[in-house]
């Protein structure tokens, strides 16, 4: 069992990856045996995931998506795919909790980075409608990470390459979702981005890959207007307002709502590349800056 040399590189990540890669292949051979599944061609991989195209015993073609044990985020993915029940998202065959194993439905490989941006962010939306369902009791809220990041947030230094406004308007607006009961209670998936819907066989499009949170659907857009942004250039106010107001009415959501929640998001975003420079003792790089800049636009461009 090779493992992809994308995912080989997380050794650099420390310890726990490189314990982790140490025990994937036999992990991943033995789930194929006692699953009775059977390889069906080339190992693929996630940030965080090792994928398996197989086949059952049946000869159903299928995934085997083995997941790295140290991340917080994809705890609850299985739970979040049984509450779906394939309904708009990929369905979940078998599940091993403890070895952060499931078996999906195999999709095609078509994302939404092929359609139009502005139809592409309206299909999310119809989604949302599908997937935003009451929460899980076992899901981690989103008030309790944007406490936590809030906290971390008042710890940048005034001359950081953020707007001061912006990083006290942003810190204002958590404080009051944290305390906010609408801010929780619903299944949420976290990180819905264009290559996070593929092509189904039954459904033209399903939900991939979730990061399940309890919290409030109008957390979700945020992924939409930052991804496929080379697509922006020229007027990038414009085309982050299009993507917003497309997403936004497809999905039924409180535009104020939601534009507040990609504020914050977006701030955060541009604080996590200053903190991770500050941890380096240096000061941010180029591609950083970039990425700051594009932070900060998106968050004056929904508000403007």
């Amino acid at each position: 069992m090779e493992i992809p040399a994308d995912l080989e590189t997380r050794r650099s990540l420390g310890a726990d990856w490189a314990a982790w890669l140490d025990r994937l292949p036999r992990l991943a051979e033995g789930l194929v045996e006692e699953w009775q599944l059977s390889l069906d061609g080339a190992a693929m991989n996630g940030w965080v995931s090792l994928v398996l195209p197989v086949r059952t015993v049946a000869g159903r073609p299928a995934a085997l998506k083995i997941s790295f044990d140290g991340d917080e985020e994809s705890e609850h993915e299985g739970l979040a795919l049984q509450r779906w029940g394939g309904a708009g998202a990929v369905r979940l065959l078998r599940a091993d909790p403890h070895r952060r194993a499931l078996l999906l439905e195999r999709l095609h490989p078509e994302d939404l980075t092929d359609l139009w941006d502005v139809e592409a962010c309206e299909v999310v939306g119809g989604l949302y409608g599908r997937i935003h369902v009451p929460a899980l009791p076992q899901l981690r809220t989103v008030t309790s990470y944007v406490a936590r990041w809030t906290d971390a947030l008042q710890q940048m230094p005034r001359n950081a390459p953020i707007p001061r406004r912006l990083v006290e308007q942003a810190t204002a607006l958590a404080r009051g979702f944290i305390a906010d009961d609408a801010s929780t209670g619903t299944l949420i998936h976290g990180d819905l981005h264009y290559e996070n819907v593929l092509a189904g066989d039954d459904e033209p499009w399903l939900v991939i890959d979730p990061k399940p949170m309890n919290g409030d659907p109008h957390y979700e857009p945020a992924p939409l207007l930052w991804n496929r942004w080379d697509e922006l250039a020229g007027d990038i106010r414009a085309g982050v307002r299009r993507r917003f107001h497309a997403v936004v009415d497809s999905a039924g959501l409180d535009e104020e709502r939601a534009r507040d929640w990609v504020v914050v998001r977006m701030v955060l975003n541009a604080h996590w590349s200053v903190e991770d420079a500050q941890r380096d003792d240096r000061a941010p790089d180029a591609d950083e800056l970039e990425w700051i800049t594009r932070c900060i636009a998106i968050a004056k461009a929904v508000q403007d």
